[in-house]
């Protein structure tokens, strides 16, 4: 067991962007908790509503993906289909900010967590919502999963080799990609609520999310009418830029413009690459671009990869190795920026959890997590302190099952 680090100074929560602010956090899967991370990660008050017969949906709540998806959070386990369960959750709203969810529109009216309905309770709440499709339309009751989106959007259209896919990216792209716009948008709304009073409603979807993240290729279609296709490790429109084999493994390569590809070939020693005609510029080129590749990766297959990577950088070329995962942590500069911290946990000890990317010169990351994930219910009766119920009614409650 790793030894537990200090806990951050009582100050550093009360000195981050998001201090005062509570979140409730209503979500499940990965896209609305994602979502949440970002608030509870610059100091937001995040409380987990955890219903008490919940089953973890990415793994045990002390693996590894959840604990990275729920520090910083406290837990209130209830009941939502008691009366006294809602009651409780209509107090928390009052004193909320924030209130997070992913049900489909059905389940919102049933159990009151519609916007206006939450309005009625606090006029400044801002509701923020996540959806596979949409909170509208023809598939808004859909569930929406990130492998459906990345087919539905589009994505998986255009990753993989030419005529070897359709395939999905490596990672839940969509999920992430809607939690962190959903993120944003709260973000705005709170900023609008500063300067207006208003609370709101800020939605997005998978599928809204995707078909953005799209960006270029999408615009070659709606400005075009172009539909891109699987272009594999190749860039769709720039030449050279790619992947190419090396004597020891593989490397990207970016040698495009004018200026770099006359850099590329002197370092390649390939002036008949920089005098042939099928070559001469990014149109030509983009034109024969497989003879190209083929012909390049002809001669980097004669260096190292360490050598590829520092000598084409010096020149001015930009290139890169192509790593595992491991070895991406391991590298020096990710290192030097030292992507984890530590989350203490009274029995899992110190886990070496992923930090927020965002670095603000205001206000430095703590040098740990203010708390790892916690077990469901883990704080119930510390919120319900809060609330203002005695510890005999918290028992009371526990005996009717409307919390634990």
């Amino acid at each position: 067991m790793n030894e537990l680090p200090m806990q951050p100074p009582a100050h550093a929560a009360s000195a981050m962007p998001l201090a005062g602010y509570r979140v409730l956090d209503l979500t499940i899967a990965r896209a609305g908790p994602v979502a949440v991370r970002l608030l509870a990660d610059w100091g937001a008050d995040v409380v987990r509503i955890d219903p008490p017969d919940r089953k973890p949906t990415l793994g045990p709540r002390r693996g590894s993906d959840e604990q990275n998806l729920h520090r910083n959070k406290r837990s209130l386990s209830v009941n939502l289909k008691t009366a006294e369960g809602m009651r409780v959750l209509r107090q928390l709203v009052e004193r909320s900010d924030v209130v997070v969810e992913n049900f489909r529109s059905s389940v919102k009216e049933r159990l009151g967590l519609t916007y206006e309905a939450l309005r009625a309770v606090n006029p400044r709440i801002i509701l923020a919502s996540i959806s596979g499709f949409g909170q509208t339309g023809p598939y808004a009751e859909r569930p929406g999963l990130d492998q459906i989106v990345q087919g539905m959007s589009g994505l998986s259209s255009v990753t993989g080799e030419p005529g070897r896919g359709p395939y999905r990216t490596g990672i839940a792209i969509s999920d992430t990609t809607a939690g962190m716009f959903l993120g944003q948008g709260i973000l705005l709304a709170l900023l609008h609520r500063e300067r207006t009073g208003q609370g709101q409603w800020v939605h997005t979807s998978l599928l809204e999310a995707m078909l953005n993240k799209l960006d270029f290729q999408g615009a070659r279609y709606t400005v075009e009418g172009k539909v891109p296709g699987q272009e594999g490790n190749s860039h769709p429109t720039l030449v050279p830029m790619g992947t190419f084999a090396a004597r020891d493994g593989q490397v990207n390569i970016c040698g495009p413009g004018a200026a770099m590809w006359g850099k590329l070939c002197e370092f390649l020693q390939a002036p008949h690459l920089a005098e042939d005609g099928r070559y001469k510029d990014q149109p030509s080129r983009l034109a024969h671009r497989r003879e190209l590749e083929e012909a390049i990766s002809a001669i980097t297959r004669q260096f190292d990869v360490a050598d590829l990577v520092e000598r084409l950088n010096q020149a001015g070329v930009p290139c890169g190795p192509v790593y595992d995962i491991g070895q991406a942590f391991e590298d020096v500069q990710a290192k030097h920026l030292r992507m984890t911290r530590p989350a203490p946990h009274a029995e899992l000890g110190a886990l070496p959890l992923l930090r927020s990317p965002i670095n603000l010169s205001g206000c430095s990351h703590p040098e740990a997590f203010q708390r790892a994930a916690p077990d469901a219910g883990e704080h119930t009766n510390e919120v319900l302190r809060e609330l203002g119920y005695s510890d005999a009614s918290i028992a009371a409650m526990r005996g009717e099952g409307a919390v634990a």
